[in-house]
């Protein structure tokens, strides 16, 4: 008997937890994630947004989320279940 785990059975585990989520583009986020869909459409708490400036492509701009958000699945590329961001990430630079 294999030990297969859903994609969706993963993003359960991960209610509650830290996540690091990399979107569509160059944004990043961090946060707690509270809840989701079939759709992956996520619900945070704790957010913060890593994105580059438009200006200076180089410096990142980090916007502390102060509500609980809710993004569009169809805009995420990557999640990380217990992320933070790697140090290479822009959440790591800013």
């Amino acid at each position: 008997m294999s030990n297969r785990i859903l994609p969706l059975e993963l993003i359960d585990k991960a209610i509650g937890s830290p996540i690091w989520i990399l979107m569509r583009g160059q944004t990043e986020l961090t946060g707690i994630l509270r809840g989701f869909d079939d759709y992956v459409n996520l619900v945070l708490d704790d957010a913060v947004e890593y994105s580059p400036d438009p200006r200076d492509k180089s410096v990142v701009v980090k916007k502390e989320l102060k509500a609980e958000i809710l993004l569009n699945g169809n805009h995420v590329a990557v999640l990380v279940p217990g992320g933070t961001g790697p140090e290479d990430s822009m959440a790591a630079r800013a």
